[in-house]
């Protein structure tokens, strides 16, 4: 019954997708990373329209960017994006490739800190590099980090991508009631939650990113304050060999309201996009606003 709501068009992009994941998971991994990262740039990214998209965030965010700095953004971009998606359908050998990762940055002594102490964590990530480097890593280390995912589009192919990411790390949790409840009693029973904080959305408050208006969710703020744990930004960052990471973690958010705290992770996030500008998946509409909003 499930199936026959899945329309046609879905059926032709999973079946596509299916097809290029199958054959690329034949190759050896960093074969299929790189052949990946081509075919989505080279091909997918032009007929989604990513290209176009990514100029326009940047001609918002960075207009003194010159124009042969924003192609090379372009192209890096949306070759990042593919080898992210690879990598998370490579399962074990993803695994085997991020489990080593070093932490670096500011936060990290805070972090272990926290982590030794066994207490509840709010981990919040964005989407750099490839955000599950830092799940994969964590539960290789042990530590069960549970993490919300929003359902894709094409429930066709959100099947299998569930399925991926489940490999990586569980629990993994559905965004909606349900989901959430389950999220949050992981981390009511002292448990470290991970949460995807760069997205758009219309409930959140505008805050600023790149100084631009963007919604920005709350919740993991709120989280943080209600179950007395830190919130702490850490970000999986590809390294120059493209198949290697490194987990960037940023000072813990003192608590406060949750617009002062997801103001300074919006400044967190945007502190390590501007380092590594061809990671952030700019083909998001980040600061896309209800139409009475609109300057």
């Amino acid at each position: 019954m499930a199936e026959g709501r899945i329309s046609v068009r879905d059926h032709i992009q999973n079946t596509f997708a299916r097809c290029v994941i199958t054959i690329a998971l034949v190759l050896p991994y960093k074969t299929r990373v790189r052949l990946v990262g081509w075919v989505v740039s080279a091909l997918v990214a032009p007929i989604a329209g990513w290209r176009t998209r990514i100029r326009t965030n940047l001609q918002l965010a960075v207009p003194e960017l010159s124009k042969q700095e924003v192609e090379r953004i372009v192209r890096g971009v949306c070759n990042n994006v593919g080898r992210a998606l690879i990598e998370i359908y490579s399962g074990e050998e993803f695994l085997a490739h991020v489990e080593s990762s070093p932490f670096v940055g500011p936060g990290v002594d805070a972090f272990n800190a926290f982590r030794e102490s066994h207490r509840p964590m709010v981990l919040i990530t964005a989407h750099i590099g490839n955000y599950d480097a830092v799940r994969g890593t964590l539960a290789r280390q042990g530590l069960a980090m549970a993490a919300l995912y929003k359902p894709m589009s094409n429930k066709a192919f959100n099947k299998h991508y569930v399925s991926a990411i489940s490999t990586i790390g569980q629990p993994v949790f559905s965004l909606g009631g349900r989901g959430v409840t389950g999220l949050i009693r992981h981390l009511k029973d002292g448990g470290t939650i991970g949460i995807v904080g760069d997205v758009m959305r219309y409930a959140g408050p505008l805050l600023s990113f790149f100084g631009q208006p963007a919604h920005t969710p709350v919740s993991a703020a709120e989280w943080a304050v209600t179950y007395n744990a830190p919130l702490i930004p850490v970000f999986g960052l590809r390294n120059p060999d493209g198949f290697t990471f490194r987990l960037h973690v940023a000072e813990p958010i003192p608590h406060g309201t949750p617009e002062e705290m997801m103001q300074a992770y919006n400044d967190a996030v945007e502190a390590v996009v501007r380092d590594n500008m061809d990671q952030w998946f700019w083909i998001h509409r980040r600061w896309m606003q209800k139409p009475d909003e609109d300057a």
